[in-house]
């Protein structure tokens, strides 16, 4: 039970749709890894997501190791039973830290190797959402020395970056070539997608559940580095204030994002609300932030999830995906 103010919740797993009995069964994995930091330009983030989910891990009874990955390798403390990746961006979200934990055998949270790294790479993620009819706003690949054909407003994307780093919103020519200059950088293909005009919505999804819809509003309609990261930059509406019919199919495009991308165990899908009441889908984070100002904790506390129960749901997802592997392997066996 928690108490927000004069509202009391009390959270059910079973109400929420969670796996009640895997959930109340004793854990498996008591002393766990937070893996943070990392070597990409979302660094910083990432090590306030670490903390954070250190801490909430803690609250819920583990015994946690932080861990701060400098480079592109993993080197353990002994005894570790589980890894909670806290990384996001190069090695964290692209399916190498996957790989490296598979390789060492090591449990871990969130999606395998191949789902990371269609999440993370945005011309990837495009081509399945072709082949599954999911619907996103137009879009071109462009690679060093192509020209752009999208007429303006286009929004440029590196094809590999997260927390919005290297993304701009192009409006006029004379933006564009700066753009592409500064969006080159970190990468050397890039995703240009048409300017949608709309409200940001994002949903939550933990293990196969979706959570309450978010509404993100910003002070000028960008969601960009700043607005993400920085308080009072940005307001956040949960439950999002939208037509219900319009809840239930973000929710359910959420799940479809998620098994066209092969991702697991829990992210974020964000969208966008055309002012003509199309639903469009912009990405999916397979590793989002659990920082102050982040989404998917704040859609769990809107469902009466507080943050540590939610760390120790997914660690307990990574438990259940570790019994299913067993269980397959020994049937194969």
């Amino acid at each position: 039970m928690r108490s927000l103010g004069e509202i009391t919740i009390t959270f059910n797993p079973a109400d929420a749709g969670f796996d009640l009995e895997f959930l109340m069964r004793d854990r498996v994995f008591h002393r766990v890894a937070v893996l943070m930091g990392g070597p990409s330009d979302e660094r910083k983030v990432s090590l306030k997501s670490g903390m954070a989910v250190a801490e909430g891990l803690r609250e819920a009874g583990y015994d946690v190791c932080e861990v701060d990955v400098t480079g592109h390798e993993v080197v353990l403390p002994k005894g570790i039973d589980a890894v909670f990746i806290a990384l996001h961006g190069e090695f964290g979200e692209d399916g190498q830290v996957q790989s490296i934990l598979d390789d060492m055998g090591i449990p871990y949270t969130g999606s395998g190797a191949v789902g990371s790294k269609m999440a993370m790479d945005k011309v990837l993620t495009k081509r399945a959402f072709d082949e599954f009819g999911i619907p996103s706003p137009l879009y071109e690949v462009l690679s060093k020395g192509d020209k752009p054909t999208l007429e303006l407003p286009v929004v440029v994307k590196p094809a590999c970056q997260g927390s919005s780093i290297g993304v701009h919103c192009v409006t006029s020519e004379n933006e564009r070539e700066a753009a592409l200059k500064d969006a080159f950088c970190y990468g050397e293909t890039l995703l240009v997608e048409k300017f949608v005009k709309g409200r940001e919505l994002t949903v939550g999804v933990v293990g196969r559940r979706v959570l309450p819809v978010v509404e993100i509003v910003t002070a000028d309609g960008w969601y960009g580095y700043e607005a993400k990261y920085f308080k009072g930059n940005t307001k956040y509406i949960v439950p999002a204030d939208i037509d219900h019919q319009v809840t239930a199919d973000a929710q359910r495009i959420a799940l479809r994002v998620f098994d066209a991308l092969k991702c697991e165990g829990f992210g974020r899908v964000d969208f966008i609300l055309s002012d003509d009441g199309e639903l469009l889908v912009l990405e999916l984070n397979s590793i989002p932030g659990f920082t102050e100002t982040s989404l998917l904790p704040k859609a769990a506390a809107s469902a009466g999830i507080a943050f540590s129960e939610l760390c120790d749901i997914i660690m307990r997802n990574a438990e259940k995906r570790k019994a299913e592997k067993r269980k397959t392997e020994s049937l194969k066996g």
